[in-house]
């Protein structure tokens, strides 16, 4: 508030005080929105798959193991001066304490022991101061057993010379005379691939550089030996790379190993293998282990317990250990290296910790452990600190425990670690490094005690987004929660099946793992379990989903598993989501499932999925769709049985040929293409038989007459703007089929001998610079065009078709294709574009079909010709197609080449602005539709379908498969999205610091200071009305204006197009296509979310309703969602010449259109038209909820309604205003009808107070005031004659009234005329056209006209009142 207090402006009137302001904002924020869900604002597909970095490509084991120990104990080598005392400990022996073979074969034994701890499955083998053939000897024997499996070679060389620099290490002879080099080279060779080798000597470094020089020194030879077949190395089998294997070394090429006498001399081997003995004793060497009273060397051997019982405190220590390595290795190490050195191999994870345990420790002494692949430095990480802790809490406890037997109590390190990980959940910002506790998350759940918190926190760090469940993948953490579904803890479940559904949702390839381990069961029993909540149950149902979709063996488990019978016991659960979920797992494990469907069938399944379609939530109705769809488009085995239930399916799902939402018409349309290609030769039949009859049946077609009011625009003004292309329209579909005459008209128009038609100039584009920009798409190979299926609808709905097919049950089969006809024509793009394919695929099949059977009765040659290129040629000249194909397209395909049917290579839509591929076509296909008599069904009704199809000249396989492949919408994988992204996130628009939502506010602002100040001048009373504040040329002809509620744009429709104009500054914002077809004319606007994000409402006289989005914004408008809102207004019953017969006589004038009125508080939309219904919509379900018969023989020419008292006013035609209360029975609801006037009733208001009166105008002026309890008007003024247009300002008591006689003359309420406007300002006083539309803003003192002559002006109030 304390905004508002500052803007002074705002504070001018002493009659508004802060209460009122605080109401006006309250009343915005409680406004519902409509449309402006995720289905309206996001493209109905999956996401983009991830690349599956985590799961290890191979998994290996460490098979053998040789240990050369090169000790000679007794004799040191020349070529290092020990100091004294100097190191003696090797595998913490003191070799000169017993008699040196007995030393060396102890301390073999004991290096045995101390890697058995790593690895005890591994073989390993010992050579105890060998010569070089017994090195020879026992690599190549380990190699041969290990097969592909990785070997180590572990070298100890303190009692021989250091490595040289030639690549050289030492061994002995025979006799222990002399010390022999053995060569890095022959090493590799024996050795072989995968290996891993530690090296503990001094300068080791050397090693692992001559290692690599020698490495590549054999990639040359293999190169050259390649080239040259004559090469010794050309014969050989080729050696495995040497780039696979690793390195530990002890130090660098230029560091002596240290030999302070407090360490063991096998310092490195000690880290690699003891790592927990060798830490603790280093801890006590540090100065800081004087804070640990009473701990020494001596007390560290006596630690209870073992390495492997993590409940004792050694054990504890080690988990720790592991802990704390694993994390900083994830932290440091790029992930591929981390998963090659960390997760792959059991042994090398171990020594590769253990590495970085040595790396700390040795370079206290000025050595630096080296390897291969090298790894950056990891000493000084801060996990370290957390390590010495754990060790300090543990030593401080021991000497009370080892004198005084007191209990051990565990370490807080992983309590505090878990904190340290819920504190970077609940701080932290959107983009930041991972959190560095998630490997230690996952030794957590290793443990009972914290298990139940990690999870709860792993689940809420999955929930982040997909790259959560990557990262966490990576880190290793699928073996762990696989497991944990054999916990039979119920406690666990609900984090159990949040963590699975996050990983499913993001990877669906672990469903197999999943079938494997039996994992279904426990979501299965999950699912079950009506204990579970609502939404646990939706992920478990989900995650059940996810196992059964496009998987087999996931179907086949599922289906034992009971899961449909479990499935339909939730079907009505009053969750919606899990309805939704249930429906799609159904569709899921019967689709291309047969015994699945035949147990739905025992169930009745798909009778109890019947009621989902009327499900008040779009999805759920949408996965019922679905469900139904897979449930027809299956079964294998064609017994009457199954056929009369798929009859009885399609006759369900038709019904839903009108509902509001897009999302569900196009699934509808997928499912229905189940239906057709199942049984695709009785579809046949009925294709020809429509394309006979809509041949024969001359339909009286608006689109042949030319309207003079149309063909002005493109052709008189060469100022019109190129129109904006728009987005939904892929690349408007409509646009072009409607404006640009289809070539492939010809297709169905052509006569036998396959000559051209003559086209009337009608039927060619009026608007071919407007199509030209929006981008054609490549519609012209369709054997039925948008023009030709349009005709064909309107052709089916008055002939009787069912007398002209002969076998009554096809009636099922003209239904549907009927229902395809008419979603070919549905408004929403995506929509009709899905049923054009389904038609065109049919089509195609029988022409082709037909054409055979032609070819082989008459055997003549003439009526199967190809049209040669030229002629084909004129006919795209005729059609008016920007686009010339290719003459190769001229010729037919075969009958058998129907795989490479048109739609075969069609892609899913293509991307938005590349036009879809597709094969070329022949456009003569068509012409040869022949009668049905002489079309041949060799397919009998109840046949098993395409395997037993093989007397069919055409085979019809490759394109059944087609269609059924790839006829799919994205609705699952859009819905699976859900569980990919955050959930516990609070949504944007309720953060209180986002952007979303600080716009918002500034919106509610703004309304409120439009509502005050125009507040205050209405309340001051407006005298005259007549200032011109805005005139501009508009692009065409206005037939509707509408103000946007609280900014300075006016939206302006012509007969198919709406333009945008910004009338403070006085430019044009937007202009763009409203998509619909020739014959009709747009006849109504609404904005809906105008005191928000706006959308516009655009109503057409055929019943389409449209809703846009972005536009007047310098982005594409793009279409939210568009549906039939009145069905039985077709455009056949309205009149041809409108525009002229508009201004003589209502009557005549076929028509009111479409008229709309918009309740924002409820989400409502009232509709009617030339129909004998007000039909209401509620936007937020996408259904209708009510058809409110009118009782009137005439069209309703205006509605308004008043949410608070449930009312609805219509005027009609035939001069009455009827009252109705929708809060009654139909035919009980209307309750007042006044038939006071005696014409078509130009507007009927209801005054939004609890008393407002009703006023109602007629064409001959009158104006009527009516009390809606009393039965007669309670005032009556006359106004101008020859009225066309009028509207009433909610707000200052005014109205306006245009005439056809070319002027607007505005009146208070009293009746006295306070304006009359004749001449527009400035242009040499041009006088105004006929009056076409006219508008009031909702709260300013502006009025908006628009004139025959394509004027738009607005007209206010004298500057000194604004």
């Amino acid at each position: 508030m304390a905004l508002m207090k500052m803007d002074t402006e705002l504070l001018h009137s002493p009659v508004v005080g802060l209460a009122e302001e605080e109401e006006a904002d309250m009343s915005d924020w409680n406004l519902p929105l409509a449309f402006m869900k995720k289905r309206h604002s996001e493209k109905i597909e999956g996401s983009k798959a991830l690349a599956q970095s985590w799961r290890m490509k191979d998994r290996m084991k460490t098979v053998s193991v040789a240990l050369v120990l090169c000790l000679n104990v007794g004799v040191d080598p020349p070529d290092v001066v020990k100091t004294s005392p100097c190191a003696r400990l090797e595998c913490w022996i003191d070799p000169l304490s017993m008699s040196p073979q007995k030393a060396l074969e102890t301390i073999g034994a004991n290096l045995q022991k101390q890697y058995e701890n790593w690895q005890p499955r591994a073989r390993y083998k010992q050579s105890l101061d060998p010569t070089v053939d017994e090195v020879k000897k026992l690599c190549t024997s380990l190699r041969r057993n290990a097969k592909e499996e990785r070997v180590l070679f572990h070298y100890n060389g303190h009692g021989v010379p250091r490595p040289t620099v030639n690549g050289e290490i030492w061994v002995f002879n025979k006799n222990y005379t002399q010390y022999i080099p053995l060569s890095i080279y022959d090493l590799q060779t024996w050795m072989g691939s995968p290996s891993i080798f530690v090296y503990d000597c001094s300068n080791a470094g050397i090693i692992v550089k001559s290692f690599k020089q020698f490495a590549l020194q054999r990639e040359q030879e293999l190169e050259v030996a390649a080239i040259n077949p004559n090469h010794p190395l050309a014969q050989m089998p080729l050696p495995p790379s040497m780039k696979n294997c690793i390195q530990l070394a002890a130090c660098e090429a230029t560091e002596l190993l240290p030999m302070n006498p407090d360490l063991p001399a096998d310092l490195f081997t000690s880290c690699l293998t003891t790592p927990i003995k060798i830490a603790l004793r280093w801890f006590c060497m540090q100065k800081s282990a004087k804070l640990v009273p009473g701990v020494t060397l001596d007390l560290i051997e006596k630690i209870p317990g073992r390495l492997n019982d993590r409940r004792t405190p050694l054990g504890e220590l080690n988990w720790i250990f592991t802990a704390i390595t694993d994390t900083i290795a994830w932290n440091v190490l790029p992930r591929d290296l981390f998963q090659k050195l960390f997760r792959q191999d059991l042994l090398v994870a171990s020594l590769f910790r253990n590495f970085l345990l040595a790396e700390r420790i040795m370079r206290s002494y000025n050595c630096t452990p080296v390897s291969s692949p090298r790894l950056p430095p990891t000493y000084m990480h801060a996990m370290w600190q957390a390590w010495d802790l754990a060790v300090d809490i543990c030593l401080s406890q021991l000497p009370t425990i080892i004198e005084e037997g007191t209990a051990f109590r565990h370490s807080p390190f992983f309590a505090e670690q878990l904190t340290a990980f819920q504190v970077w959940l609940t701080m932290g910002v959107e983009n930041r490094n991972p959190p560095e506790q998630l490997p230690i998350v996952l030794q957590v759940l290793l443990s009972q005690v914290h298990r139940l918190r990690a999870l709860d926190l792993l689940g809420r760090f999955l929930d982040l987004g997909p790259w959560a469940v990557s990262l966490a993948l990576s880190v290793g953490i699928f073996p762990y929660v696989l497991k944990l579904l054999q916990s039979s803890a119920r406690e666990l479940r609900p984090l159990l099946v949040f963590i699975w559904a996050k990983i499913l949702a993001v990877d669906s390839s672990c469903q197999a793992d999943l079938v494997k381990d039996n994992g279904h069961k426990y979501f299965l029993s999950v699912l079950a379990d009506p204990y579970m909540p609502a939404e646990h149950r939706t992920m478990a149902v989900f995650i059940l989903a996810v196992i059964v979709n496009n998987y087999n063996t996931g179907q086949e488990a599922c289906l034992q598993g009971n899961l449909i019978a479990i499935c339909l016991e939730q079907l009505n659960d009053p969750h919606p989501l899990l309805r939704q979920w249930v429906a799609i797992c159904l569709g899921r494990i019967w689709q291309n499932f047969d015994s699945a469907r035949w147990c739905g069938v025992r169930d009745s399944a798909h009778e109890k999925l019947y009621s989902l379609l009327s499900d008040p939530i779009p999805e759920v109705r949408c996965a019922a769709v679905f469900a139904l769809g897979t449930f027809v488009g299956n079964s294998a085995e064609r017994t009457d049985h199954s056929t009369t239930i798929d009859h009885n399916v399609a006759m369900m799902l038709a019904q839903l040929i009108n509902d509001g939402s897009p999302v569900v018409r196009k699934e509808l349309v997928v499912a229905l293409s189940h239906l057709v290609v199942q049984y695709e030769s009785n579809f046949c039949t009925v294709a020809l038989q429509f394309m006979e009859e809509e041949k024969s049946y001359a339909v009286p077609s608006p689109a042949n007459t030319t309207e003079p009011g149309n063909l002005t625009p493109v052709k008189d003004s060469p100022a019109i703007p190129r129109l904006r292309s728009v987005n939904s329209y892929t690349n408007i579909r409509a646009a072009t089929t409607a404006r640009n005459l289809n070539k492939s008209l010809q297709n169905l128009n052509l006569n036998e001998e396959g000559g051209p038609v003559v086209f009337s100039p009608g039927n060619l584009s009026t608007s071919s610079s407007a199509s030209s920009t929006l981008g054609s798409p490549d519609n012209d190979e369709y054997i039925l065009s948008f023009e030709t299926i349009d005709k064909m609808r309107r052709v089916s709905s008055y002939s009787s078709l069912n007398s002209l097919i002969g076998v009554s049950f096809n009636s099922v089969y003209t239904q549907i294709w009927r229902v395809l006809l008419h979603l070919a024509a549905d408004p929403f793009p995506e929509v009709s574009d899905l049923a054009m394919k389904v038609l065109n695929s049919i089509a195609y099949k029988a022409t082709m079909n037909a054409r055979s059977q032609r070819i082989l009765d008459c055997g003549s040659s003439t009526q199967s010709a190809p049209a040669s290129p030229t002629s084909k040629g004129t006919h795209i000249h005729q059609a008016g197609s920007k686009r010339c194909s290719s003459p190769s397209s001229g010729s037919p395909p075969m009958p058998s080449a129907s795989s490479s049917s048109l739609t075969n290579e069609v892609p899913k839509p293509p991307a938005r602005d590349a036009p879809p591929a597709r094969p070329p076509y022949t456009p003569t296909l068509g012409g040869q539709a022949p009668h049905s008599h002489q079309f041949p069904r060799t397919r009998k009704m109840f046949d098993k379908g395409p395997d037993q199809a093989a007397e069919d000249g055409d085979d019809p396989t490759p394109h059944r498969n087609y269609i059924s492949a790839t006829m799919q919408t994205g609705l699952c994988d859009w819905s699976a999205k859900y569980f990919a992204q955050p959930v516990m996130k609070i949504p944007e628009e309720h953060d209180v610091e986002s952007q979303v939502r600080k716009e918002r506010e500034w919106r509610f602002l703004r309304n409120a200071r439009v509502r005050r100040q125009s507040q205050r001048i209405t309340q001051r009373g407006v005298s005259r009305l007549d200032d011109q504040i805005f005139i501009n040329r508009n692009p065409g002809v206005p037939s509707v204006v509408k103000f946007h509620p609280f900014n300075p744009c006016i939206a302006v429709a012509d007969k198919d197009s709406i333009c945008f104009w910004d009338w403070e500054k006085g430019e044009r914002l937007d202009y763009f296509y409203n998509g619909n077809p020739r014959y009709t004319r747009i006849t109504a606007m609404e904005y809906l979310n105008g005191h928000d994000c706006s959308l516009l409402l655009t109503a057409t006289d055929d019943g389409a309703l449209r809703i846009w989005k972005n536009f007047a914004d310098q982005r594409n408008p793009e279409m939210v969602t568009a549906w039939q809102g009145l069905s039985d207004m077709l455009p056949t019953t309205r009149g041809l010449a409108r525009r002229v017969s508009i201004y003589l006589d209502r009557s005549k004038q076929g028509g009111a259109g479409m008229v709309v009125d918009w309740e924002q508080e409820t989400g409502l939309l009232m509709t009617s038209g030339d129909v004998r219904i007000i039909r209401i919509w509620d936007t937020e379900r996408e259904t209708k909820v009510q058809d409110i018969p009118t009782g009137a023989d005439s069209c309703v020419t205006s509605l308004s309604c008043d949410p608070q008292r449930s009312l609805i006013v219509a005027g009609l035609g035939d001069g009455s205003v009827r009252v109705y209360d929708r809060r009654m029975a139909p035919n009980e609801c209307r309750v007042m009808t006044y038939r006071e006037h005696g014409a078509w009733v130009v507007k009927a208001h209801l005054q939004r107070e609890t008393d407002g009166h009703i006023i109602s105008v007629s064409v001959n002026g009158d104006v009527r005031f009516f009390e809606t309890r009393v039965p007669e008007s309670v005032n009556v003024l006359q106004t101008v004659k020859g009225l066309t247009a009028l509207d009433i300002h909610p707000q200052a008591n005014l109205f306006a009234c245009g005439s056809m006689n070319q002027f607007i003359a505005v009146y208070n309420s009293n009746g006295d005329v306070i304006s009359n406007i004749k001449y527009y300002d400035g242009f040499m006083g041009q006088r105004i056209g006929a009056i076409s539309c006219l508008a009031f803003h909702p709260y300013w003192p502006h009025l908006a006209v628009g004139s025959n002559d394509y004027y738009m002006s607005i007209y206010s109030a004298e500057k000194r009142l604004r």
